[in-house]
């Protein structure tokens, strides 16, 4: 089964295209083909090209738990992060931290187009030093790419 086959049943299933957690909203600008695995980088691929294919809309829940991408991740454990015993603590503030940042509320369906756009509008490149603070993929600076690039496509300049 393909990953686009797997969103298509995801859908029908619970009527419920996408589930991200707060963090992931902003690294799928970012994200470069880098990740934690062959299967992790293949479902985050995925995920990318649907949340920067501009012709298709969909809905996506935001939450600060495990979400779609993590289940490819091989430091998924049950119910958390488990790529150390801070790892979890870690991932969950860097959510609370996006979730606040954008003014969203944490298990609420929003649609995508919505969620690109606020984060074009609200995410300046240098807000991720705060925001992400710790994350081990900040350094490789592909994030605050992303973002610049998000930022362009919208017309919002950076301020300075």
């Amino acid at each position: 089964m393909s990953e686009k086959t797997d969103i298509i049943l995801y859908k029908g299933v619970i009527g419920l295209d996408l589930m991200l957690r707060g963090h992931h909203l902003l690294c799928v600008h970012g994200f470069r083909g880098m990740g934690y695995s062959p299967e992790f980088v293949k479902k985050m691929s995925s995920v990318v090209e649907e949340i920067r294919d501009d012709s298709n809309d969909f809905q996506i829940k935001v939450v600060a738990a495990l979400d779609d991408t993590c289940g490819a991740c091989p430091h998924k454990g049950k119910t958390t992060c488990e790529a150390n015993e801070d790892s979890n603590e870690h991932v969950l503030s860097m959510d609370h931290n996006v979730i606040q940042h954008l003014g969203l509320s944490e298990g609420t369906v929003y649609k995508k187009s919505f969620l690109v756009q606020l984060t074009a509008e609200k995410v300046e490149p240098n807000d991720l030093d705060l925001i992400c603070k710790g994350c081990s993929w900040l350094p490789y600076g592909v994030c605050k790419e992303g973002i610049s690039e998000l930022r362009e496509k919208y017309d919002y300049q950076e301020l300075r």
